[in-house]
């Protein structure tokens, strides 16, 4: 977990030469840390690939065994206390040194520190790791338990993992592959820890002006008394601070000023100023780099409810972004380098907010690293989700008190922090089971304990963190009714996709802040015969099913888009234009909840990635390819964006401008009239000053401006060309036009600089036109409306690396 520790020469870092080998059998493989079995399995050819069509079921054996991890190393004398610390084990173990066992992991979420002292030895040592099934110790759990503790079985294909501290969503979920991975995903050391062992480092930060003060809490377990004293450095200065240590556990603080602070701000508002920090004690060094800045959530009340808005550094921001789940089912394969084109990808749609779902994991530094240095904010969930848990259990509840303070701790360096939650979607839990409906007390009561443990911690942490109990959540120790209620707390809106409604039910309500809602679409064809044979590419077949995990979800992606569009003419267009309707979807929702500002303060829809490929609401596919709409995104999540709504008491088309700047920005807007057959009529042009604090209303155009078969098109700029956009408003559904079938042109080239570029021309008005969809290049512009006599370049922006195979770039565009 702590990645960036300098690990001092009286320690042992052993992630290699590690013999994985499952029990009752002698066959070994060699390992090197972090890795998951399965991937080790996978590598030497002894499994099939569980991505591949309905191979899934096919490894339950892995999850169903027990496994052992050894190796053998050298000791030079033993002297003192000797810890043996293991990082992200998963998840239930047996850690034997000797023959001795030392320790018994059960916790995924935890670093664990294990006394070797008496069973380590000079000369030849061996180290066993048994991973337990975690399916079997499930299984186990859950019959022992004094009385039922529900799971969400509809989407759990392996049961009782609310028993498990390990990622619940690895049990499957509506988009998610259920292999239940077991491995080593951090570090395995031994240190020397005499006379004390440095376990945690919490950074806290107080501003008071024009300057902050930094003070540093070591958390230590002491072997024998000791007199000792911690050093803090950092902006050129050291302090220290001397203690008198007894042995067990203690703290000791250190703290300083620095004055006129350089701020870290999100991306668009400011700079992402870093300090390197390094703090030492009893010869151990943690060095870090940490970003000054105060973030503060806003819940007063209002005429309306209660608020629920971010403020960075004195400035109220818009957060506009997605749901973040872990970057693959199987661990080893989530890299540093697949996840930071996840979020460079993020952050060139525009985002500046990643929502760390709660039945996923907590991620490691090098994660939390790459979102402050780009400037993307984190609301971490707590790792619970949908469920109900056995709080009834001390031992469970005392371990999720010591994993809650370990993560507090170690997260409270980096600066992209913004909220800490207690769970996701328990309090809808309580009315999801027959067993809680039957004895809702009951249940309740063991919410309640949870939930308060993790808030406790928070509380006695203080890492300057906002904390917020559930999402959604109407407010503290409120249970309403956070699916439906727009008027205060976060807001999660399920109803277009979960009870099929139009894409137009989205402007039915205007939440103050909406954490979760999303829409489906299939990948592209490119990543499905990654998976598939050719017989398999029909979305009614056995395989396509599997690769969709919500219960009805292929054929729902296929009714809404019949409602809005002519059905398509074969499997590949299918795939295409159901990206192109779950654009439009969450263009609807966003859009509409932008020109709400102040009102709504943020939209995070579900979600940005996939853990493997599958049909779901992902705007990036397994692998990271754009979908339609990441490009989308990049233009609905401008920071200058001008939208049309619908007034529904009189009929007027409204354009609204958003700007969420720090500072009021000029623009021109102007709006042509679009016809299919080829007629553009210039309507007006408006000069508008947006401000940062609301939107502003540009224009109103009366009902019937547009005749039926024309839509509305605008763009805008702001003097400097800094703020550049246009957008589009179809009165009516798309299959209502006789769009006919636009002749794209595609001409590739490349620009002055040598960067690839294509320009794109047609004959007549062509909507959603996008080239190369799905392949390995991030281009300028994408899923665009492109007008006769207006050409287009995109220009490539970044080459993605990719898994997949070379794809042939193509042009589509909606036909009709």
């Amino acid at each position: 977990m702590n990645a960036q520790t300098k690990i001092e020469p009286t320690a042992l870092t052993l992630d290699t030469g590690w013999q994985l080998s499952r029990i009752g059998c002698e066959e070994t493989l060699e390992v090197a840390l972090p890795f998951d079995v399965h991937s080790a399995l996978l590598a030497e050819g002894r499994i099939e690939d569980p991505y591949w069509r309905d191979n899934e079921a096919k490894t339950d054996w892995v999850h169903e065994s027990d496994w052992l991890v050894a190796r053998d190393f050298t000791h030079g004398p033993v002297e003192g206390r000797y810890t043996l610390t293991l990082e992200a084990v998963d998840c239930h173990a047996v850690v034997s040194l000797n023959g001795q066992v030392i320790g018994t992991p059960g916790n995924r979420f935890m670093r664990h520190d294990l006394d070797a002292t008496e069973a380590l030895r000079e000369g030849d040592n061996r180290l066993e790791i048994r991973l337990l099934s975690n399916s079997s110790e499930a299984k186990r759990r859950a019959e022992q338990a004094p009385f039922p503790v529900p799971h969400i079985d509809w989407n759990n294909r392996i049961p009782h993992y609310n028993f498990l501290r390990k990622p619940q969503c690895d049990a499957g979920w509506d988009w998610g592959i259920a292999l239940s991975p077991l491995g080593i995903y951090g570090e395995v050391r031994l240190q020397r820890t005499d006379p004390l062992r440095l376990d945690d480092v919490l950074v806290r930060q107080h501003h008071d002006g024009g300057k902050v003060v930094i003070e540093v809490e070591l958390h230590v377990d002491v072997a024998r008394p000791v007199e000792t004293s911690a050093q803090l450095t950092i902006d050129g200065q050291t302090v220290s601070a001397d203690a008198k240590l007894w042995p067990g556990q203690g703290t000791v603080t250190v703290s300083t000023e620095i004055r006129n602070p350089r701020l870290w701000w999100p991306v668009g508002h400011g700079a992402q100023e870093m300090y390197d920090l390094t703090v030492r004690i009893a010869g151990q060094i943690r060095s870090m780099r940490i970003g000054l800045r105060e973030i503060e959530l806003l819940t007063d009340k209002d005429e309306i409810g209660h608020r629920f808005a971010f403020r960075v550094n004195g400035r109220e921001i818009f957060m506009r972004g997605a749901n973040w789940i872990p970057a693959d089912a199987l661990p080893q394969r989530a890299t540093p380098g697949a996840v930071e084109d996840l979020l460079d990808s993020a952050l060139e749609a525009n985002m500046n907010m990643l929502r760390i779902w709660g039945g996923g994991t907590y991620e490691p530094d090098w994660f939390y690293r790459m979102c402050s240095e780009k400037g993307l904010l984190v609301w971490q969930d707590f790792m619970f989700a949908c469920n109900l848990y056995p709080a009834q259990d001390r031992a469970w509840l005392d371990g999720v008190r010591l994993e809650a303070r370990q993560q507090i701790r170690r997260l409270s360096q980096h600066p992209c922090m913004a909220l800490w939650c207690g769970d996701n979607e328990l309090i809808g839990a309580l009315g999801w089971f027959d067993e809680a409906k039957a004895d809702r007390d009951r249940y309740l009561a063991l919410y309640d304990r949870l939930n308060h443990a993790l808030e406790e911690a928070i509380q006695d942490e203080a890492p300057g963190v906002p904390w917020w109990p559930s999402s959604p959540s109407v407010g503290p120790l409120n249970f309403g009714d956070g699916w439906h209620d727009d008027t205060s707390g976060d807001m999660h809106f399920w109803d277009v996709w979960h009870s099929a409604k139009d894409f137009e039910h989205y402007r039915t309500v205007r939440p103050r802040f909406c954490s979760e809602f999303g829409f489906q679409s299939f990948p592209s064809t490119r990543l499905i015969e990654s998976f598939t044979e050719p017989q398999d590419r029909n979305v009614s077949s056995r395989v396509m099913d599997v690769h969709q995990r919500n219960r009805g979800g292929n054929s729902r992606i296929v009714e809404t888009m019949s409602r809005y569009f002519r059905f398509p003419d074969s499997f590949g267009d299918m795939c295409w234009l159901s990206q192109i309707g779950q654009g439009l979807a969450m263009k609807t929702a966003i859009e509409f909840w932008r020109s709400n500002k102040p009102r709504c303060m943020g939209t995070l829809y579900w979600q940005l990635n996939d853990t493997w490929p599958v049909a779901s609401w992902a705007s990036l596919e397994y692998g990271g390819g754009w979908k339609a709409t990441q490009y989308l995104a990049r233009r609905f999540h401008a920071p200058v964006m001008v939208t049309a709504q619908p007034d529904e008491t009189t009929g007027d088309i409204v354009l609204w401008a958003v700007n969420d700047t720090g500072s009021p920005v000029s623009i021109d807007v102007t709006a042509r009239s679009v016809r299919f057959g080829g007629e553009i009529a210039e309507l007006d042009t408006w000069q508008a000053v947006c401000p940062p604090d609301r939107a502003v209303e540009v224009a109103r155009l009366a009902a019937g401006s547009l005749i039926d078969d024309a839509f509305l098109h605008f763009d805008w700029a702001d003097p400097d060309g800094v703020h550049v956009g246009e957008n589009e408003y179809l009165p009516m559904r798309p299959k209502a036009y006789d769009i006919g079938t636009p002749r794209i042109t595609a001409d590739t080239g490349t620009a002055p600089d040598g960067t690839p570029q294509v320009t794109l021309t047609t004959d007549r008005p062509a909507l959603w036109v996008t080239w190369d969809l799905g392949g390995d290049t991030v281009w300028s512009d994408n899923c665009l409306t492109l007008l006769p006599g207006r050409p287009k370049v995109l220009r490539a922006t970044r080459q993605r690396r990719s898994h997949l195979p070379d794809s042939r770039p193509e042009a589509r565009a909606l036909k009709g």
